[in-house]
């Protein structure tokens, strides 16, 4: 869950979501030392008055700054192309959950059991109780297990919309006619909050998203319940 002021990304809940913070910061320590490097460069110009004048025609210095920005490249290239295709990857899921945007709220089924489906609206202001989190609070929360592979179904029935949890790395669009599919799998057990991230009418930034990760014992209660 975000906080005020928080300048990084959130916690990360799932293995892909740790894999995309160390590529993050991977290459913001490249980005950051190829800043430093060019300031100090135009520092150095700025204030000496000492020239070289062989410098610009020397082929050493050209072969190192036309070989050195492509290994820097192929060092931010491989690392994310390893990621995506993580991402993309789909092994024997223990759940399926079908997942509709709708103009606005959600909707969702649970495949696996025979009537498991409901909608999940955002609760209004004037009706949070103590300590719920305005705009970001639902009537039925998504309750799922954790430590176990998840596959969403996530398409629309009017407009286009976008299924994110920041926390878990996911961010999926919900496109009329289509089916796109993604995965998670929650570390730890607790509640992780996402919106709608995709500008799909006046109402989207009031399409919030609440996973509730659970152990599996607690997640069979739950549906036996529903049920």
């Amino acid at each position: 869950m975000a906080y005020p002021f928080q300048l990084g990304l959130q916690d990360a809940t799932s293995p892909i979501m740790e894999e995309l913070l160390h590529f993050h910061d991977h290459t913001l320590m490249i980005v950051f030392l190829i800043s430093s490097l060019v300031l100090y460069i135009i520092s150095l110009m700025l204030t000496t008055k000492l020239t070289h004048t062989s410098t610009m025609d020397a082929q050493e210095v050209e072969t190192v700054w036309t070989i050195l920005p492509a290994i820097i490249l192929i060092l931010i290239a491989l690392p994310s192309l390893r990621i995506l295709y993580m991402m993309d990857e789909i092994n024997n899921p223990s759940l399926t959950v079908k997942t509709m945007g709708h103009q606005w709220y959600w909707s969702y089924e649970y495949t696996d059991y025979e009537d498991l489906n409901f909608d999940s609206y955002m609760i209004p202001t004037q009706e949070l109780k103590p300590g719920e989190l305005r705009l970001l609070e639902v009537d039925n929360r998504v309750v799922l297990p954790m430590e176990m592979t998840v596959r969403m179904l996530i398409s629309s029935e009017d407009v286009l919309h976008s299924w994110a949890v920041p926390s878990l790395g996911l961010k999926t669009d919900a496109i009329p006619g289509r089916l796109n599919q993604t995965t998670l799998m929650a570390t730890r057990p607790g509640l992780y909050y996402g919106q709608c991230s995709e500008i799909c009418g006046s109402n989207h930034s009031f399409m919030p998203i609440v996973l509730e990760m659970v152990p599996l014992s607690y997640f069979e209660a739950w549906s036996t319940l529903m049920l």
